[in-house]
């Protein structure tokens, strides 16, 4: 699928990127060109120590932000596809800096279109949140209205051979803002552990699966989705418990802009969503449902469904979060007494 084709991915450096880097190198050793964006000179430097040019002359690193639209233009030169990753995620900074979230969320995903526009990339999948369904908090919104631009992008693309989609996904096990290393190193000091609120859930995915996410969709997409993977949910209690499950507890209240229960599918969402295998897909709402019902093999979600981390029907238990932990964060833990 990638053989022979260049791959731009912005926000290269973070976890996400540092994923689907190693994952395209071990599939796809024929990339012609794996281009690596991001702003973080430090975190390129130690990047570049594992990917040498001698041993993978197809990787490249471009310092650059995505907020310089020309700097990005210069970037998509003779790119197929654009992962677009890079983010301002933190919730609480957003609501005390808004206007830094919407320069990087809004702005940086209008640029993507732009270059994608001005050069002849093929393929756009824009990373996507739980956050971005009914936001109640600025970063969602700055993400919902980053998922509304790639979407319109399919209506102003005229005859070029460019799809722009979308792939929404909740919590990663194993990145930075996982809140699992912060438990872990918690407990270890104090055996206290705060929970912002004891019934608070998440959904669940580990970044393999976030990336085999996004392979699919470059593969699959016809442009104009949204795609929603069908994950688990897990309580902040049981995270807390399968670290730690001697340690007090301590609710501490919920963050500015957090939400108790993450959606990633409201109810006004159900009548342009479609359901198949792995995964669902909100389609705009001018789509041609009954083509993309043949295309992906898929049926329509019951009107007024929902997906809500609160309400899920599959769930993390202790026993199964200590293992995911062991896979993907630490192959040695053991429950700190």
């Amino acid at each position: 699928m990638l053989n022979e084709r260049s791959v731009l991915i912005t926000g290269g450096t973070g976890s996400f990127g540092k994923m689907f880097v190693k994952t395209i190198l071990e599939k796809y050793p024929d990339v012609k060109r794996l281009a690596i964006y991001s702003r973080d000179e430090l975190k390129q430097f130690e990047m570049a120590q594992l990917y040498p040019i001698d041993k993978f002359p197809q990787v490249r690193f471009f310092i650059g932000d995505v907020r310089d639209l020309p700097r990005l233009k210069r970037a998509c030169e003779g790119i197929d596809v654009i992962i677009h990753a890079a983010a301002l995620k933190h919730v609480p900074l957003a609501e005390y800096n808004p206007d830094e979230f919407i320069k990087t969320n809004i702005g940086g995903a209008q640029n993507i279109v732009d270059a994608a526009l001005a050069t002849d990339v093929k393929i756009v999948v824009a990373l996507s949140t739980d956050k971005a369904a009914a936001p109640i908090n600025l970063y969602g919104a700055t993400k919902l209205v980053s998922d509304k631009l790639f979407i319109a992008a399919n209506n102003i693309k005229g005859s070029r051979d460019l799809r722009f989609s979308a792939v929404r996904y909740g919590n990663v096990m194993g990145s930075r803002g996982s809140v699992i290393p912060f438990f872990m190193k918690k407990a270890k000091e104090e055996n206290v552990l705060p929970i912002t609120h004891m019934d608070m859930t998440r959904f669940n995915i580990s970044l393999e699966d976030g990336v085999a996410m996004v392979l699919w969709a470059i593969e699959n997409a016809k442009g104009g989705e949204i795609f929603v993977p069908k994950i688990p949910s897990y309580k902040i209690e049981t995270v807390a418990r399968a670290i730690a499950p001697n340690a007090k507890l301590v609710d501490i209240g919920i963050r500015p802009g957090e939400k108790l229960h993450e959606e990633m599918i409201t109810a006004s969402d159900s009548f342009n969503t479609i359901e198949f295998d792995k995964y669902y897909a909100i389609l705009s709402s001018d789509a041609n449902k009954e083509e993309y019902l043949k295309h992906f093999n898929a049926h329509e979600v019951p009107k007024g469904f929902q997906y809500n981390s609160g309400t899920n029907d599959r769930w993390e238990t202790i026993e199964s979060m200590r293992e995911l932990i062991r896979t993907y964060v630490d192959p040695n833990f053991e429950p700190i007494k």
